[in-house]
């Protein structure tokens, strides 16, 4: 028998954590170890501290992180917030630490010039300043220690991300990536969604997509399979074992690997092509500019500026490798793409 994968917490749940901890220190004098927040699902893992410090007019709070059995390069890193008071009426903005790099090109969920904290882990670090209360006008510096060597294993220096690592996380939650285990996760879950009689399932590569799914098509829980990178095992699965219809949801990005043929979309094993997305689209001055994107989600910003519909062009090309791998079987596809916040950008099927 097998022993479960251990999870563990993505840094964006570790810098909620340590700057929770770095705010009440600053309004009362007192770190709390551990520190308990609450995460976007609802769970309430506990932080122990590692390192603590408190002066004139800041605080510092360090966790180090644990990805759980995720080969995750920041597994052991040493996250800090530093939370600093700022005038009145300013809330809560965000700098980069050491460490933490700065978005330097378009294409992101991120402005130009902002420190790579995304999204929700901001939101994470706001609502929790909220909730303990106080003025809550606050800068928060989040550093990783060894982070701009670290960063050099990922993806950032090429996506325009320098000087460090972001800071990330959805759910808060890191799930331990075993390709058998998943695989095998997914195909379970197909399984199950036919003994319920499930005539509709949808492959998913995250939560935002499988919210637009469920939504989109009255799914329920039992009819969403979360495929996360492994599109092929998917398709592979139901051609022996087909199921009447399927969705393929995902980001643009990842999409356009399907597009482009492959059936793993993980950034370690397949690339977004840029040169394809450009082929796609009638303009050439268009495409040019695609060539030079820094983002599948860039390129589609630019399409959509000059009303080309590349989402349903990578939706049509993804229609036809997920065609190819079912060889026939009896399963209607149709593919929803979406942006980061969730907008269904292109449709086919």
């Amino acid at each position: 028998m097998t022993t479960p994968l251990r999870h563990g917490w993505t840094t964006g749940a570790c810098a909620t954590a340590a700057t929770a901890a770095a705010y009440m220190a600053l309004l009362t004098g007192d770190f709390p170890d551990p520190v308990t927040i609450t995460l976007p699902k609802g769970q309430r893992p506990a932080f122990a501290l590692a390192r603590e410090s408190l002066g004139d007019g800041f605080a510092s709070a360090s966790v180090v992180k644990d990805a759980g059995d995720d080969p995750d390069v920041t597994h052991g890193a040493l996250i800090t917030s530093t939370v600093r008071q700022a005038a009145p009426g300013t809330g809560v903005t965000f700098a980069a630490g050491r460490g933490v790099g700065t978005v330097t090109k378009p294409g992101l969920p991120l402005e130009v010039g902002e420190p790579a904290i995304n999204p929700v882990p901001r939101r994470m670090m706001a609502e929790h300043i909220a909730a303990i209360g106080g003025h809550g006008d606050v800068v928060v510096e989040i550093s990783v220690e060894h982070g701009e060597e670290l960063a050099r294993r990922t993806w950032n220096p090429r996506l325009g991300i320098l000087g460090g690592l972001s800071i990330l996380g959805t759910t808060g939650i890191v799930v331990p990536y075993s390709c058998s285990a998943w695989i095998d996760s997914i195909r379970r879950g197909v399984d199950v969604a036919v003994a319920a009689g499930r005539t509709h399932v949808a492959g998913c590569t995250g939560s935002t997509s499988e919210r637009v799914a469920a939504e989109l098509y009255g799914l329920p829980d039992d009819a969403l399979l979360d495929m996360g990178d492994f599109a092929g095992a998917v398709l592979k699965y139901l051609r022996r074992h087909p199921v009447p219809r399927l969705t393929i949801a995902g980001g643009v990005g990842k999409l356009s690997k399907l597009a482009d043929g492959h059936l793993d979309l993980h950034s370690g094993r397949s690339q977004v092509n840029l040169g394809l997305l450009a082929g796609l689209v009638a303009a050439p001055e268009l495409a040019e500019r695609i060539r030079g994107a820094n983002t599948a989600l860039h390129a589609l910003r630019l399409a959509e500026e000059a009303g080309e519909p590349l989402g349903d062009l990578v939706a049509e090309r993804a229609h036809a490798t997920a065609a190819g791998v079912l060889r026939g079987a009896p399963v209607e596809v149709d593919v929803v793409v979406i942006d980061r916040a969730g907008a269904i950008v292109g449709r086919h099927g």
